[in-house]
């Protein structure tokens, strides 16, 4: 098979799911900003959701996020989807906007409110089994500020035991994915940092226990393709969540501040198999439009993913391979810097004519009139936001 062949079969494969969360009104730590034709409801979330695989043909399903998609029949919202064309998928819980959560949710010195996260995860995982999602997304924003604020090892303690409640329950076909991040709302300690710490519970818990990586959620300086190709190693890798970062969690359009780390994380994928038939990755933006347009926000990234992934699939992985083994430093290089300033756009746009959508999404969405229409009809009500 040429490798272009195979860039066509790894696209038409490539399955990447939006977040309900980025349809919504978002901004920084100082402001939330409003946008017309923002959604007020799950509903019109997932309306917009299948805006975006309606012109880039790879975005399927929409993971909900919870309360912030909370409805009072999860199966006529999961009804409304398939009539879209998309589906619901990952069910992702909120443990850190409520005042109890202030020291903490699951690794919270109180019992009472340890009981009250958990309980939360349990109904994440019964609205999993109306929507048929496979799919429980779990982030924690528990920490410290301070040293000497809490106990470093109680805490890690009491997350062993809230996530073995919540996995006793995840189902035979569903997984439990458990999201790392290095700081951020705390300063001084958070209870998942990094990735040895999220494997470290994934592998205490079981087969069904995956680690996220979320690509914002590093250090700058993080070699993320090292901690990819690990977990992939391993077989522990359930997902990606992806954004871009220049600071911290920046929550920016994927590829935005360094396309070309992001094809080295995927041909780290594309190496362990991540984007073989049957693949246990799952794909998901995780970013939040604060100043651009949110739709076009998502077919942009979704672009910048498919030529990041056609990248990694062009490289030459024979001859990479013997100049690996022939200890040629820079002729290794040269393999993997002729796949990256390979133009795929062209070759990206035939495959989009092939499965019959519109070559050049940006501009086929822009012309479409579905922006004008959306913020002439979506009048009145509460916008959709994070409420920072």
């Amino acid at each position: 098979m040429s490798r272009h062949s195979a860039v066509n079969e790894v696209l038409s494969r490539l399955k990447i799911e939006t977040p309900s969360w980025a349809y919504g009104n978002s901004g920084t730590r100082f402001k939330v900003f409003g946008q017309p034709g923002v959604p007020r409801d799950p509903y019109e979330k997932v309306a917009d959701a299948a805006q975006v695989n309606k012109f880039t043909g790879a975005t399927p399903s929409v993971a909900l996020h919870i309360p912030w998609d909370k409805v009072e029949d999860y199966a006529k919202l999961a009804a409304h989807a398939k009539e879209l064309g998309v589906v619901l998928g990952t069910i992702n819980s909120n443990t850190f906007q409520d005042d109890d959560y202030k020291l903490g949710s699951v690794c919270n010195p109180d019992e009472r409110i340890r009981a009250k996260a958990v309980s939360h995860l349990l109904e994440c995982i019964d609205i999993m089994d109306i929507t048929g999602s496979r799919d429980l997304k779990l982030w924690f924003a528990d920490g410290t500020n301070y040293p000497g604020q809490d106990s470093i090892r109680e805490r890690q303690e009491r997350l062993s035991e809230s996530l073995k409640k919540t996995y006793a329950k995840i189902g035979e076909n569903q997984r439990l994915l458990l999201e790392y991040k290095f700081f951020e709302p705390s300063f001084y300690t958070t209870d998942v940092p990094d990735w040895g710490t999220s494997l470290m519970h994934c592998l205490e818990l079981g087969p069904k226990a995956w680690v996220v990586v979320d690509t914002g959620h590093h250090a700058p300086g993080t070699n993320i393709e090292f901690i990819v190709a690990n977990l992939l190693r391993v077989n522990k890798l359930g997902a990606f969540d992806f954004n871009s970062r220049f600071y911290a969690d920046d929550d920016l359009i994927v590829g935005a501040a360094d396309p070309f780390q992001l094809f080295r994380i995927m041909h780290e994928v594309n190496v362990g198999g991540g984007f073989d038939e049957g693949t246990p990755i799952s794909f998901v933006l995780d970013q939040c439009h604060n100043i651009e347009a949110k739709i076009p926000g998502q077919i942009r990234s979704i672009m910048n993913v498919q030529e990041a992934v056609a990248k990694a699939v062009l490289v030459d992985q024979s001859a990479l391979r013997s100049a690996q083994q022939n200890g040629d430093v820079l002729g290794a290089h040269e393999v993997l810097m002729d796949a990256y300033n390979t133009d795929v756009r062209p070759l990206i746009r035939e495959w989009r004519e092939s499965i019959g959508i519109n070559p050049e999404p940006m501009k086929a969405y822009a012309s479409s009139g579905y922006a004008e229409k959306i913020a002439a009809e979506r009048v009145g009500g509460n916008q959709a936001g994070w409420g920072a």
